[in-house]
């Protein structure tokens, strides 16, 4: 079986050695609790004098700090003392079966692979074999692309999803002899993890013979009703902009080789992710809402009524009690796209009269980025969960929208037939179940 024909690499993983803590080692993925600096505080006091993630990783809460550059020297300079002093070592050649156990499912299954980032481009209307589900914002790879320039390692936060409905590729794995890597208890209500090394040659075989199936072009045409030559066989689901950010340092360096002939067996051709089947019971589709900072309400929706009105589809706001009376409104209304709210306490209702697009998202984050582009003062945050919503959007300046969920089984049908999705419009999971920093791989030469 030829994996690079799936865009796929077996790869070199390195773990933690031996006696160090997992449970201090493995941090969630730095796009988490953006707007809540105590939760990173709290994890740095856990971590204190102990080898950790935390000093490999940028936490987007701070990119607004000043001493973003000092910080990612840091981070280079620690990830070469890991590798110098061992704390990182190296497992043999393979893919690692990941179980992941939270307080929201019992059992979430993956497998952590390296992808080819030649088999994917995030500019609109491409049609590679790895696809972006969401608008990639390029200004939001910056800060990213300088801490992955100089890094010597990376560590995945990426979550990639397979459509595979008869559960022929990673499920079955379960099923064989493997030695087990760890198990342990995450952090911070994280759950449980156990992982397995996938060594042996007739699992790899296994493995892309399972996802060569999926990738068959007459079984891509008709299970999504087109007539594409190009096939789709994964689909990004958390870390777009991290997948993104190893893309644009892949084209630089091509870019500046030499001899392009020798890049092209450079360690970030590659990116490390997790493989999950959306069809695996234990993962949802959670909708991320909007908070907006530092802004005056009262403007803030007579600038949406303007909005709304002059693009022929007329909004108006009507106030509740609480968010459940707000909420059954909404699921009550008439209209097609009802957004629930909460603004300095008070909870209401978003009605949006015919709506010209189809996802509420998309209707309401077109306003959002008028409004924001004109009224610099004032800033989003994209939240996971009902509860940060009200807390945050129910403090004084703040505005919160609560968005609706869509459905995990349409989603490659949706990508393959529609294209990226409005950026920041579905979650796999709540932010407690996001990945955490574990297995890394180097990606200097």
């Amino acid at each position: 079986m030829n994996l690079a024909t799936l865009a796929l690499q077996v790869p070199t993983i390195l773990l933690p050695k031996e006696g160090i803590d997992l449970g201090r080692w493995a941090v969630i993925a730095c796009d988490q609790y953006t707007s809540e600096p105590e939760y990173w505080q709290t994890i740095d006091r856990l971590t204190a004098d102990q080898p950790s993630t935390l000093r490999l990783v940028f936490p987007e809460v701070y990119l607004e700090e000043a001493d973003g550059d000092a910080r990612i020297a840091d981070i280079n300079q620690c990830m070469n003392q890991y590798l110098a002093d061992g704390v990182l070592a190296a497992q043999e050649q393979g893919f690692m079966l990941v179980d992941r156990k939270t307080s929201h499912a019992p059992s979430r299954k993956g497998l952590v692979v390296a992808l080819d980032l030649e088999a994917y481009d995030y500019r609109p209307g491409s049609k590679t074999m790895i696809r972006t589900t969401e608008g990639t914002i390029v200004d939001r790879l910056p800060p990213r692309i300088r801490v992955r320039e100089n890094a010597a390692v990376e560590l995945p936060h990426i979550m990639v999803l397979i459509d595979d409905p008869e559960q022929t590729v990673i499920e079955p794995l379960f099923d064989a002899d493997l030695e087990l890597a760890y198990d342990f208890e995450l952090m911070q209500n994280g759950g449980h993890l156990r992982g397995w090394n996938v060594t042996q040659q007739s699992l790899l075989g296994q493995i892309g013979s399972a996802l060569q199936r999926l990738a068959e072009k007459d079984r891509f045409q008709k299970r999504y009703d087109v007539d594409d030559d190009e096939v789709m066989l994964y689909a990004m689901g958390d870390g777009n902009h991290s997948f993104a950010t190893a893309k644009a340092i892949w084209e630089q360096l091509k870019s500046d080789a030499s001899d392009p002939a020798d890049i092209m067996g450079h360690p970030a051709r590659y990116a490390l992710v997790e493989l999950v089947n959306v069809h695996d019971p234990g993962l949802e589709f959670e909708a991320i809402h909007r908070v907006i900072f530092d802004v005056n309400t009262d403007d803030l929706f007579e600038k949406a009524d303007d909005y709304y009105r002059q693009a022929g589809t007329p909004c108006q706001v009507e106030w509740y009690e609480d968010f459940a009376a707000a909420n059954a409104a909404a699921e009550a209304a008439g209209t097609p796209h009802a957004l629930p709210l909460v603004a300095a306490g008070r909870y209401g209702l978003l009605k949006i009269a015919d709506p010209t697009l189809t996802l509420e998202v998309a209707t309401l984050q077109n306003f959002l980025d008028e409004y924001l582009q004109k009224t610099p003062a004032a800033r989003i945050d994209y939240i996971h969960g009902n509860e940060a919503v009200s807390r945050l959007g129910g403090q004084q300046g703040n505005v919160g929208f609560y968005l609706p969920s869509i459905s995990k089984h349409d989603l490659f049908r949706t990508i393959v037939r529609d294209g990226a999705l409005p950026r920041k419009t579905f979650s796999m999971g709540e932010a407690d179940e996001k990945r955490f920093y574990l297995e890394a791989r180097r990606i200097t030469r």
